[in-house]
């Protein structure tokens, strides 16, 4: 937890704010990865994942790992996009979720530029709302 705040003070509390065009961008790759969570299309889901991640975890490992430890991004009831901002050609975007059970979650989300000028999903820190930190 004292990661996601340290994360959270790095990327939202010092960054500027997102310009209209990137926010949009980054807000579609996360939509279209979890759409593709939804209807457990594995190869979509894995392909807006950031090269760093596809190293450590293998598609069906990948998939494991988000059923296992990210279940309110793959199975919720609603999902919100907050705040977004940018630092260093990385993008920061607030999530709220509520989950199948109806707990509310607050997910940031990370990604970053790549060399062909596309955005992937590096990172997705995870915390109950209203948790104590």
């Amino acid at each position: 937890m004292r990661a996601f705040l340290l994360l959270v003070a790095l990327l939202i509390g010092v960054s500027a704010p997102a310009r209209a065009d990137d926010v949009a961008a980054a807000q579609r790759i996360i939509r279209a990865q979890v759409e593709a969570f939804g209807h457990d299309d594995a190869a979509t889901a894995y392909s807006h994942a950031a090269p760093a991640i596809r190293e450590v975890f293998p598609q069906d490992t990948f998939m494991a790992m988000v059923r296992g430890s990210y279940a309110p991004v793959y199975r919720h009831k609603s999902f919100e996009f907050g705040e977004a901002r940018v630092a260093d050609g990385k993008i920061a975007q607030r999530v709220r979720i509520v989950d199948a059970e109806g707990v509310p979650w607050e997910a940031l989300y990370t990604l970053e530029q790549q060399a062909d000028g596309s955005l992937k999903i590096s990172g997705c820190t995870l915390l109950k709302a209203g948790q104590a930190v």
